[in-house]
């Protein structure tokens, strides 16, 4: 009988132990970058991984050389930072980090095991104890919830945080490029304004010229620097924003290459339903606060029974030996320790797990509400830009070279002087100017709504760029 008992007893204690082991929350690095991959596929292309050996390292590093032996287009940037940026390899890496920190919150705690060894005159006392929290065991089921929770958070934040970083290497690459083109017509406005202001010196010196006109193009030709200093400085801080974006290093940015200009403006800008039809139930920002308010939830239904006291199981084997009379005695049994609510009874921890829940929930209403507004002033954004852009393109630039073709002609007929030639080139290159970074803004604004859709929403400011005459053109 005591056999049975022994053996009833043995597997009672097996399949404690398996039920233990199958709800253990786990931690996945595989699982939590094939979750980016699937849900953020239009920013990582499914190629997101983390390198974690030498090998996989070298293999990324001569991807991320392949990709620099051409110019530089946008889908290859993106490229190039998910096989060669040190910052989103730091994100994987944290993700994992907090995934596996949210599943040791499923876990039970070790068990105890104690030793000790009593003499007593002739007596010697040999005791072991095993003991485990048993609350931790009755709430095993709660707390793998509450564990399973924050593997879901920890998942969608890494996949907000790689969206957040691709976006902003798209509009690195967009100003870079932009920069790139307008220092390009910044110096043809510079070459203008000081062949005009030579000009104007020899015609003053000849007598042909007052002060006042000599000073115009002196002061257009000043200003020209000016505008070519700072433009250079433009190129050179965006390309280095999106080297440090794409994390290269210092032969690797002296292999980086742009395109000489941005993209062609799409025949037919993204209509409002396809974007509204994206933009589901899906979006990052609103599974984000609803996953908090659960996790809030869940962990507040298991905490009011911890907040009130914690139990321990404990089960002892003493083993007495008397060394006079030779004999040996043996005792077993178990014991509970209760912790008495006396001096605190959990009251405060309650009240801030009901503030944290009742947080969690207007949270997730602040989040639905403002969903929509992000998503339709990106749109409004997307649009006014593709718009502006669009007019620049078919309507101020073609008429601005209208007029320089005519001006060109009343040149040749010596009914305009070379100065009115020079005004008219220099409202030219600016309507081009203007053009560009309206071309500029759209790509902007597409990064943006692209984001925006999928729920991390990108604050879009549009700017407007002068096309008008330049002051010069009035004094002739």
């Amino acid at each position: 009988m005591m056999g049975l008992r022994a053996t009833h007893a043995k597997l009672a204690l097996s399949a404690l132990g398996l039920a233990v082991l199958a709800g253990c929350a786990s931690a996945n690095l595989d699982q939590n970058i094939n979750r980016v991959n699937d849900e953020a596929g239009n920013f990582t292309g499914g190629k997101l991984a983390l390198a974690r050996t030498q090998d996989e390292r070298d293999q990324r590093a001569q991807a991320a050389q392949a990709l620099l032996a051409q110019p530089l287009e946008q889908k290859d940037a993106v490229q190039l930072a998910l096989v060669n940026s040190p910052s989103l390899q730091a994100l994987l890496a944290q993700g994992w980090a907090e995934s596996a920190n949210a599943a040791q919150v499923g876990r039970i705690a070790n068990p105890i095991f104690s030793f000790e060894r009593m003499v007593a005159g002739s007596e010697l006392e040999l005791g072991r104890a095993l003991s485990f929290g048993l609350l931790d065991l009755l709430t095993l089921p709660a707390r793998h919830g509450v564990a399973t929770r924050r593997i879901e958070q920890a998942q969608l934040r890494l996949t907000s945080d790689v969206v957040d970083q691709i976006t902003r290497v798209r509009q690195g690459w967009v100003r870079a490029v932009a920069a790139q083109q307008t220092l390009k017509y910044a110096k043809q406005v510079y070459e203008s304004a000081e062949a005009g202001a030579e000009l104007a010196r020899r015609m003053q010196a000849a007598g042909n010229f007052n002060r006042i006109t000599r000073a115009r193009e002196q002061a257009f030709y000043a200003d020209a620097a000016t505008r070519l200093s700072a433009a250079q400085h433009q190129a050179t801080a965006s390309r280095e924003e999106l080297v440090r974006l794409m994390g290269l290093d210092g032969a690797q940015e002296q292999a980086l290459k742009l395109p000489e200009r941005l993209p062609e403006l799409p025949k037919q800008p993204l209509e409002p339903q396809t974007v509204a039809s994206q933009a589901t139930q899906a979006r990052l920002d609103i599974r984000l606060a609803q996953g908090a308010l659960n996790g809030a939830a869940k962990a507040q239904g298991m905490n009011m029974v911890t907040s009130f006291t914690d139990i321990e199981l404990e089960g002892r084997r003493n083993t007495s030996f008397d060394r006079a009379d030779g004999t040996r005695s043996t005792a077993r049994g178990w014991e509970i320790a209760v912790r008495l609510p006396i001096f605190d009874w959990g009251g405060m921890q309650r009240d801030a797990m009901n503030a944290q829940t009742l947080a969690a929930a207007n949270q997730l209403e602040a989040t639905v509400r403002s969903a929509g507004s992000s998503l339709r002033e990106s749109y409004s954004a997307y649009r006014t830009a593709y718009d502006v852009a669009r007019h620049h393109r078919d309507e101020i630039v073609p008429l601005r070279k209208v007029i320089s073709e005519e001006n060109q002609l009343r040149y040749n007929g010596m009914l305009i002087s070379v100065f009115e030639l020079l005004a008219d080139a220099r409202d030219q290159v600016s309507a081009v100017t203007a053009a560009i970074d309206a071309q500029q803004q759209f790509w902007l604004a597409d990064a943006a709504i692209q984001a925006s859709v999928i729920g991390r929403p990108t604050n879009t400011t549009l700017s407007v760029t002068s096309s008008a005459p330049s002051a010069g053109d009035a004094g002739h």
